[in-house]
């Protein structure tokens, strides 16, 4: 079992920047890749950007490329997403996720999930 911890959200003007943090514990000696995702009212989650547990390949979604930056912190076991320029149509619920899995992208593949922590943009 693994667990995810978030924290971070909260409301910020169109422009502004945040900062999600995931606190990862438990069996995570099997991970290949720690993701966000995000879900806005009536939509459906949606991949955001995603690491690998040990190297430094990211991966993002073209809506947010060049705006966020995932990171990791191994001593801290602790997954970061630094949000800058954001935009109301940033706006969602903001989940963590672990997986073994090889699809990094893939919501399905995810065995893991925060509790998720709410991001709003005003603008």
């Amino acid at each position: 079992q693994v667990q995810l911890v978030e924290s971070g959200g909260g409301l910020v003007q169109a422009g502004g920047s945040l900062r999600l943090s995931c606190a990862a514990s438990g069996r995570t000696w099997r991970t290949t890749y720690m993701g966000w995702f995000r879900q806005a009212p009536g939509k459906e989650r949606e991949f955001v950007a995603a690491i690998r547990w040990s190297g430094d390949s990211t991966y993002y979604a073209d809506s947010v490329k060049g705006r966020f930056t995932i990171s990791r912190d191994n001593a801290k076991n602790t997954v970061y997403l630094q949000m800058n320029s954001l935009k109301p149509e940033d706006t969602a619920v903001y989940y963590c996720a672990a997986t073994g899995g090889s699809y990094y992208s893939d919501s399905q593949q995810y065995n893991y999930w925060g509790q998720g922590t709410q991001v709003t943009v005003s603008s």
